[in-house]
């Protein structure tokens, strides 16, 4: 089925259906919306993150200085005790006659003999004993200490009751003293002191081993007793504001890669010298834990990226299946393609799109068919109206000459002059037949097998010689090597197309004055033959350009259905070719035909593919 008969949609219905066409989303749709899904989830992940590490660092924060708070609370307590457990065994000592006999002797050497008896007895780490002025007599402790310091601080402990810390050197001791009274207290007469301590560095140990806190006595910059590494004790004594700052206030101190929250207690009032409490605790533990959180955090939000990102595409592919299959549907009708299958599922918006496209298929499938008809009466009309005159005229030539043979009185000469006449009526009466018959069986299947161009253009340039149009007509050939111009071609209707274009050239120089001339070039290509006829007429007139090779298209000649250039163009179009007029002036008229060597290779046959049928629906818009 040719063009002229094939429905297709018109102009304006196949520009409607190209733009309904829908895109279909491509890859770089879905990176898209998975990019887009995953920076807001990467984007909620990070807050979130950042939201639980704040939170968890104040609450870190907040329960670790109650820890000190309550650690602070627990050595107060425990020095409360151990003070009050001094007094009770210095009250018992101190009642003891063999003491008070001792320290009524008045020999120091005596008494410094006497006491290292009782010092083992008591099992603390410092016993003392002073006279009633207050001059230490004897002073023992379980560590090496300078005895002159140690005296110093004994006697500033005695002048002042209400201390009970005692630093000698780096020691540090909770003391407790007693007087000694020969007699009652009320109205004894005072025989001296008895001074009982005991190392700070085991309450500081009890503090830290089940709390975790680590914990510190300071004074003057100095370290008296301490649980921490002498490192991280430098790192606590060079911390700014910690040891001037407010009292339990905390603060936080780096010791190399560890962070510790700590607080200080000023105990100055109860020592012989400038005595602070330092309490630490490491948020390592704590920054463990909170690792973890953000390690699951994170897990979390890779999976939920994963399960994301995949139940994106598999909604997007179940969203927009119906899409694509609707584009490809409105695709294929563009091409002429009008029983694709219409989606009937999708969204809802999908399905009333199906239903438009749907209704708007059969609307144009129906108005091609009412073109069809129509344009099938016109050409029946337009046939009628070209052969009808032509055909007659055959007729009647025949008809008048066969009565002129009846006449006996012609003679031999005319005789022959008429029956060449009635020849020439019978051959344009065939050849007005057969050129019917070819336009009507156009589009059928045709017979290939393969075929020199180049003999075939020979038969045809035979075929015009002997025809009556081509009388005094100059034709030059020029072609390729026959071996070169093979094709897998119909010879028949190669032949019947390059003689209608040499026929046509034929009668076209009729109308100049000049010599007719007609020229034929035969070029053959890697995948197609090109054929170039001119001729010196006086050219193809404005009005007829636009719509040459339709059918009974022909102005200016006085025979022919104008069905020559329309045969010839559907030939070359069935074998993967096409005709064009090149150029057309007067004194040259350049006609070019190109069939494929092999049509089935040919692009030009290739329709299935939409952008190229767009480019050849523009391209003969042009």
């Amino acid at each position: 089925m040719d063009e002229a008969t094939r429905p297709a949609p018109s102009d304006n219905l196949h520009a409607l259906a190209a733009d309904l066409a829908p895109r279909s989303p491509g890859i770089g749709t879905y990176l898209l919306l998975v990019f887009a899904m995953a920076l807001v989830t990467i984007l909620v992940t990070g807050l979130s993150l950042l939201l639980i590490r704040h939170e968890l660092h104040q609450e870190v924060s907040e329960n670790l200085s109650q820890d000190l708070t309550h650690s602070v609370t627990t050595f107060e307590d425990m020095q409360g005790e151990r003070i009050s457990a001094l007094d009770r065994e210095n009250a018992l000592l101190a009642n003891l006659p063999t003491l008070k006999a001792l320290m009524t002797s008045r020999d120091d050497l005596t008494i410094q003999d006497g006491a290292v008896e009782f010092w083992n007895t008591s099992g603390n780490d410092l016993f003392a004993l002073a006279d009633s002025s207050g001059r230490v007599i004897a002073a023992y402790t379980r560590g090496s200490s300078s005895d002159a310091a140690l005296r110093q601080g004994l006697s500033s402990l005695l002048t002042a009751p209400g201390k009970h810390y005692l630093i000698d050197g780096n020691s540090l001791y909770a003391c407790s003293v007693r007087p000694l009274f020969f007699g009652s207290e009320e109205t004894g007469t005072l025989l001296g002191y008895v001074i009982s301590g005991a190392s700070i560095e085991r309450t500081v140990r009890q503090i830290s081993s089940p709390t975790g806190v680590e914990a510190a006595f300071l004074s003057g910059g100095q370290v008296v007793a301490s649980t921490l590494d002498p490192a991280t004790l430098t790192d606590v004594v060079r911390q700014p504001g910690l040891l001037g700052g407010k009292p339990g206030a905390p603060a936080t101190v780096e010791s190399g890669s560890t962070h510790y929250l700590a607080a200080a207690q000023d105990l100055s009032s109860s020592a012989t010298a400038p005595l602070q409490l330092v309490v630490l605790k490491s948020f390592a533990p704590a920054e463990r834990s909170i690792n973890h959180i953000d390690r699951m955090i994170l897990s979390v939000g890779a999976l939920a990226l994963l399960c994301g990102a995949a139940l994106m595409i598999v909604l997007s592919r179940i969203l927009t299946r119906p899409l694509e299959q609707l584009s490809r549907s409105v695709r294929a009708f563009a091409i002429g393609n009008g029983n694709y299958r219409i989606p009937r599922y999708g969204t809802r918006e999908v399905r009333q799109l199906s239903t438009a496209f749907s209704a708007m298929r059969h609307e144009i499938q129906d108005a091609n068919q009412a073109r069809l008809e129509a344009e099938r009466l016109a050409t029946i009309g337009r046939m009628a109206s070209s052969i009808s005159h032509d055909f007659r005229h055959y007729l009647a030539s025949i008809y008048a000459n066969a009565e002129f043979l009846l006449t006996s009185r012609i003679s031999e000469p005319e005789r022959a002059e008429i029956f060449d006449e009635i020849r020439i009526a019978v051959l344009g009466a065939t050849e007005m037949i057969e050129s019917l018959l070819i336009f009507s069986r156009t589009g059928q299947k045709i017979s290939r097998s393969s075929e020199s161009v180049s003999k075939i253009l020979e038969q045809a340039i035979a075929l015009v010689r002997a025809h009556p149009d081509s009388d005094g007509v100059r034709i030059v050939s020029r072609s390729d090597d026959a071996t070169q111009t093979y094709a897998m071609i119909d010879g028949k209707q190669i032949e019947r197309g390059i003689f209608n274009l040499l026929l046509n050239a034929c009668q076209s120089t009729r109308l100049n004055g000049e010599t007719p001339t007609v020229t034929v070039i035969l070029q053959a290509e890697e995948t197609q033959v090109i054929l170039r006829i001119a001729d010196n007429g006086e050219g193809v007139p404005e009005s007829i350009r636009g719509n040459l090779f339709e059918p009974f298209v022909s102005v200016g000649k006085h025979k022919g259905t104008g069905l020559g250039l329309t045969l010839t163009a559907c030939i070359a179009a069935e074998h993967g070719g096409d005709i064009v007029l090149l150029s057309s002036r007067p004194g040259e008229t350049v006609f070019q035909m190109r069939i494929a060597r092999d049509p089935q290779l040919s692009s030009a046959d290739v329709s299935s593919d939409t952008e190229q049928h767009e480019r050849m629906m523009s391209h003969e818009t042009t």
